[in-house]
């Protein structure tokens, strides 16, 4: 076996990792890389190995740093198939989807002043058309379910506990007699979260692969950020201001939707509207309505014993989908909670909120969700003002908040208790740690060492290792 480490090494997005066993190259992720805008672009459209040599395709999940630049993949000439559990599939669907569309917009948008400058025009990484294309290569596997991918390379995917769909994968490869075990952990989920079940672990493994993202931070007891929520929803209708939540339209949209809906189950919510700006979050809504098989017991006793109840929606809540509705929620008078994607602020409806609310003092900026190196979402969220949005600087007055406990990410406390129970066996020889930024990389590698895992690396982009 031999692994290459091409994305979320070192940083945070763009999962895409390689591994070669008995004859067949197999990428687990192909996740589109977030940051600046140039590098990202020539990251995301220059693969750094010929796709047509690719054999097949484990996808863990569908946020779009681990799926998104699989029509890149396909468009340069990948054949095979993408593997991934069916809620991830459809999910999938409507995240590359979006991204083509958002691809198209924004390239129009950069060319127009492109060509008052006379230079070249720019395309776009991929089209809707490459996106079928792509979704034509799926093969869905259920969780559980041991299958031959090819001949001495046997694959399991389990419940991962992040989004509706995700999966860590175990990899069981064959050579030279003896049987060996990878764990690629894909996105660690936190165990607790509502809807979702708690993640699972294999045991025998003998190396994995593992996501740090929080490797050195552990998010605040939940009853915190209900403490916040409860706070700025107050405040909100007290002031009459808007409260800004920029939200990945997967996972934690429906997080959101699920805590609100049950604030106002139990009367606690203020008389404020709430508003999910984002036909991607009321399209993947609709897919969590058709997957209770990844729910948690009690959203599933919700939907099997309440007929009458929808866990993910409530009467003071309206999804938007038409984008001239969208325009009207920035006229809107009074108080407001409008939900947004994309939750790192770097495209999206909720750039457009931001440019009419970020400057008032009355208004509160909420993040829910991880923010990345160099993206807005991290600069607002650091305090820096003024900050471009489109063409304009605007100076951020508004309240700036973070929740860290809606994260669906498992914190530094969750992922030592993960690997231990993965290291369990006694069997675990090497963990790499990816999917982190460098200091929660390594803080993490340290405290895995003092636990004694000796064989700890943190890969850089493009290391090679056989195993």
């Amino acid at each position: 076996m031999k692994l290459e480490f091409w994305g979320a090494a070192r940083t945070v997005t763009g999962s895409m990792h390689l591994l070669e066993a008995n004859g067949r190259r197999i990428l687990l992720d192909c996740g589109m890389f977030q940051g600046r805008r140039k590098r990202a672009f020539s990251r995301n459209r220059e693969l750094p190995f010929d796709a047509a040599g690719i054999d097949s395709v484990l996808l863990s999940h569908a946020h779009i740093d681990h799926c998104g630049n699989l029509p890149t993949l396909v468009r340069a000439g990948f054949r095979g198939q993408v593997h991934a559990t069916s809620a991830t599939r459809d999910i999938a669907a409507l995240m590359l989807l979006d991204s083509a569309k958002i691809q198209r917009s924004d390239v129009r948008r950069v060319n127009r002043i492109r060509s008052k400058q006379g230079k070249r025009p720019f395309e776009p990484l991929y089209t809707p058309e490459d996106v079928v294309e792509t979704l034509e290569r799926f093969a869905t596997v259920e969780y559980g379910r041991t299958w031959e991918l090819f001949p001495g390379v046997h694959i399991r995917f389990i419940d991962a506990g992040h989004i509706l769909g995700s999966a860590s994968i175990v990899i069981d490869v064959e050579e030279a007699g003896s049987t060996r075990r990878l764990l690629f952990s894909g996105d660690i989920g936190r165990r607790g979260l509502p809807i979702l079940r708690d993640p699972e672990v294999a045991d025998g493994v003998d190396f994995v692969i593992m996501e740090s993202t929080y490797g050195t931070r552990d998010h605040e007891p939940p009853e915190e950020s209900d403490r916040i929520v409860n706070e700025v929803l107050t405040t909100c209708h007290e002031t009459g201001g808007k409260l800004l939540v920029p939200s990945f339209a997967v996972g934690r949209t429906q997080d959101l939707v699920y805590r609100l809906n049950r604030l106002w189950e139990q009367g606690e919510l203020p008389p404020v509207d709430v508003f999910v700006d984002s036909p991607l979050g009321a399209n993947v809504t609709e897919v969590f309505r058709l997957h209770p098989e990844c729910y948690d017991a009690e959203a599933r006793h919700a939907v099997e014993t309440e007929a009458d109840r929808d866990p993910l929606g409530f009467e003071r809540l309206t999804f938007i989908r038409r984008a001239e509705h969208s325009r009207r929620l920035n006229d809107l008078k009074g108080p407001a909670i409008i939900i947004s994607p994309s939750g790192m602020c770097e495209g999206g409806r909720i750039l457009h909120h931001l440019l009419h609310h970020a400057w008032n003092p009355n208004t509160t900026i909420l993040f829910v969700g991880y923010q990345a190196t160099d993206t807005l979402g991290r600069k607002i969220l650091e305090g820096q003002s003024p900050v471009r949005i489109f063409d304009r600087q605007i100076d951020v007055k508004a309240r700036i908040l973070r929740a860290g406990s809606f994260s669906a990410h498992a914190d530094r406390t969750g992922l030592l208790d993960w690997a231990e129970r993965v290291g369990g066996s006694g069997r675990l020889e090497r963990v790499f740690l990816v999917h982190g930024e460098e200091d929660a990389a390594f803080g993490l590698a340290e405290q895995l060492r003092e636990r004694g895992h000796s064989g700890v690396d943190v890969p850089e982009r493009g290391a090679s290792v056989e195993l």
